[in-house]
């Protein structure tokens, strides 16, 4: 046998280390606006450029804090910022889905979502079809404009409800081609669910990801509510992000916000990016 050249064993040891290379996590992650929702009913205008100096490139909105959605669009633009999503009540989804779909077009949107099903008490299976049957309907009118509708999970669905819970007859009652869900980390860690088996449950179906880590030892429960003093900066908290991360890139997961409700928000946005800068698997 001939010996390998210099050149042989540089390419050898070349491919060596890109099998073995880790992934990193794809840091072009966004901010959903919500997190300085105390900020913005101060000044607007400088809070997004607050969002533009924390290094952001695309954001989630939640409203436009008493704009108009061509102003709040081109205080965006002014700051090199895209609106991918956004949130809206579900009411608005019930009755003005044409509303929504207008605003969201000014805008430039993708996607626009919902993440809370209004409910007394317990969430229950009535509160649950309702639903079901307005997002079906919703999603269908909107994608007529060429928007994606999804829903935001936010714990309560996570409650028992036959073989599975309620998360689980979203899931199925819901027509794919219509409705697509955005994974809130901390709203599915919460109640008592794994995150990773639920991007493995159901591939394809989550296309939004809500990238908020939990104080450790905080036992959550099933009511969708927790003081906002349990938001931690991402990678300090109770997540396993390696494997939450690759499992959502596995999953099909195509957009990922940082959504950060804590008094100390502006301290730990900071925290959270430079640790995403460092997640690999």
């Amino acid at each position: 046998m001939k010996p390998l050249s210099l050149l042989s064993c540089s390419l050898i040891l070349a491919f060596g280390l890109t099998t073995v290379r880790a992934a990193v996590f794809n840091d072009d992650v966004g901010l959903q606006l919500y997190s300085l929702r105390a900020q913005f009913t101060k000044n607007v205008p400088e809070t997004i450029k607050k969002v533009r100096d924390f290094g952001f490139k695309k954001v989630e909105l939640a409203g436009t804090y008493n704009l108009s959605a061509e102003k709040f669009k081109q205080m965006l633009d002014e700051n090199k910022l895209k609106a991918v999503s956004g949130h809206n009540a579900f009411d608005r989804y019930d009755k003005d889905a044409e509303g929504i779909a207008k605003e969201a077009k000014v805008l430039g949107l993708e996607y626009v979502g919902c993440a809370w099903i209004p409910h007394d008490g317990e969430f229950d299976e009535a509160e649950c079809r309702k639903a079901i049957e307005v997002f079906n309907r919703a999603g269908e009118a909107l994608a007529k404009h060429g928007l994606k509708f999804f829903y935001h999970c936010h714990g309560y669905e996570f409650r028992a409800h036959g073989a599975g819970t309620f998360m689980d007859l979203l899931m199925k009652e819901t027509n794919p081609k219509f409705v697509r869900f955005q994974m809130d980390v901390f709203w599915v860690k919460h109640p008592g669910a794994d995150p990773v088996q639920w991007l493995e449950k159901y591939p394809g179906r989550w296309e939004l990801m809500h990238v908020k880590d939990m104080r450790k030892g905080l036992v959550g429960d099933l009511t969708g509510k927790a003081d906002v003093k349990n938001d931690v900066a991402v990678g300090t908290g109770q997540m396993d992000w390696p494997v939450i991360l690759k499992a959502a890139k596995s999953s099909g997961v195509k957009h990922y916000f940082i959504e950060d409700e804590s008094p100390t928000v502006e301290d730990q946005i900071p925290q959270s990016l430079g640790y995403l800068k460092t997640v690999k698997w």
